[in-house]
């Protein structure tokens, strides 16, 4: 417990945690961004020692000339919810800043990125950014994180014991989603809950983060679309096409695509993985286009309307909604560890899922399968022709090579990949 703070009762701790503290000793402001209803709130309520919750109305008044004093004084830090509905506080918020000259005055809250424009005076040297997903499975208490990805990185045991999870338990959890509300509910509750909260993106939020009107009908047919290609770069043209016209409605334009990802990024919904481009050795060329997510598995499988039964069914996809899980947990992971994930793919046909990189250039491979012996050699290969591919003279050898699947025992083969259940996994 952080002494004198406004920590709701109940609290779980995150692992961003540690994050904040750091970041609340370098910088005067934190602003703590991230998806609807992913913690950030009570996060920002467990650092901070007094708090004010904005709206739209507080936005009037600033710019009706309403003095900001009585919002920004209060006990440090202190915590401005939901800035971004009433953007007229951060000039305001920035002055205070420079005039206090102290660490860890403010900390702001986001579930959206505001229009450049509102931000356009710099916070640099002021502020510092955090952002916050969905819980990983360590955090909702559903992984055991009896292996960390960072002793694993530094080259530490691999080793665990099955704990006798089956793949529908793990498909289970998946569905269920990691927002902190569901942790424990059905996976019924759990997807009318996932599907109320799309519906209010569609709805409204999709234009109110920018102040353009998209028709609701097109972002619904996008967001289908990404949930069919999740995990895969789809390209923008066939995005464009799975929104074709029904019912005399026109499909969106392949130019119009990134307009919409761009403000589905900004309400931290759609995330991109960027492309891992490495010096190589072959004459392997590296693609650019990034991997598409949705923020949560949850929201995949809400929006496409299925459950663990049609997973069973559909194992094929049921391991691209798995490495959609994977790429959520080893976000959470990577980020406590200072890492960042891309993804690999070139123009031999080589595909690597994850890649992790550290300061220093320091990076490892990580392969996603649901698991069985051929799957996992498969991707063990896959691993090995990637380390082959690499320029060691100007990249260095890969840390690790990792397997990560849903259920089984951890690991390490006699090639040196180290095979890990996303169960036994944690930072």
């Amino acid at each position: 417990m952080v002494p004198d703070t406004i920590t709701p009762a109940g609290y779980l701790p995150r692992i961003v945690d540690g994050r904040m503290r750091s970041a609340l000793e370098t910088m005067p402001a934190v602003i703590v961004e991230g998806p609807r209803a992913c913690g950030k709130t009570w996060t920002g309520r467990r650092f901070a020692r007094s708090a004010v919750f904005l709206d739209e109305r507080v936005d009037e008044a600033l710019s009706a000339g309403m003095d900001p004093g009585g919002i920004l004084d209060g006990q440090t830090p202190r915590l401005l919810d939901e800035w971004q509905l009433a953007p007229g506080v951060w000039n305001p918020m920035r002055r205070a800043c420079d005039d206090r000259g102290l660490k860890g005055q403010f900390i702001l809250t986001g579930s959206a990125n505001p229009p450049d424009d509102i931000t356009r005076h710099s916070g640099a040297g002021r502020i510092i950014r955090v952002r916050m997903r969905p819980m990983s499975l360590f955090e909702s208490g559903e992984s055991d994180g009896r292996l960390s990805l960072g002793e694993i990185l530094d080259g530490g045991p691999c080793r665990a014991p099955d704990q006798g999870h089956s793949l529908e338990h793990v498909l289970r959890l998946a569905c269920r989603g990691g927002w902190p509300q569901h942790i424990g509910a059905s996976v019924e509750v759990a997807g009318d809950a996932a599907r109320a909260y799309l519906t209010e993106i569609v709805r409204t939020d999709v234009s109110r983060v920018d102040r353009v009107e998209r028709s609701p009908l097109k972002v619904q047919r996008l967001l289908v679309s990404i949930a069919r290609n999740v995990a895969t770069d789809v390209k923008y043209t066939t995005l464009a096409e799975d929104t074709a016209p029904r019912n005399g409605q026109s499909a969106l334009e392949r130019r119009t695509v990134p307009r919409y990802l761009d403000a589905l990024e900004r309400l931290f919904v759609v995330e991109r993985v960027p492309a891992w481009r490495p010096h190589l050795a072959s004459r392997a060329q590296a693609r650019k286009a990034p991997k598409l997510h949705l923020t949560d598995p949850s929201l995949t499988v809400a929006v496409l309307d299925r459950g663990v039964d049609a997973l069973m069914r559909d194992l094929r996809f049921a391991g691209r909604l798995f490495e959609s899980m994977v790429t959520r947990d080893l976000q959470v992971y990577a980020a406590a560890n200072r890492a960042t994930l891309s993804h690999y793919r070139d123009s031999q046909g080589l595909e690597v899922d994850l890649v992790t990189t550290q300061p220093g250039g320091r990076w490892a491979a990580v392969e996603v399968k649901l698991g069985g012996r051929d799957a996992v050699d498969k991707a063990a290969q896959s691993l090995i022709r990637l380390r082959t591919r690499v320029d060691r003279t100007s990249q260095g050898s890969p840390s690790r090579l990792i397997v990560v699947t849903a259920t089984g025992y951890a690991f390490e083969r006699p090639d040196g990949v180290c095979v890990v259940p996303i169960t036994s996994l944690g930072p």
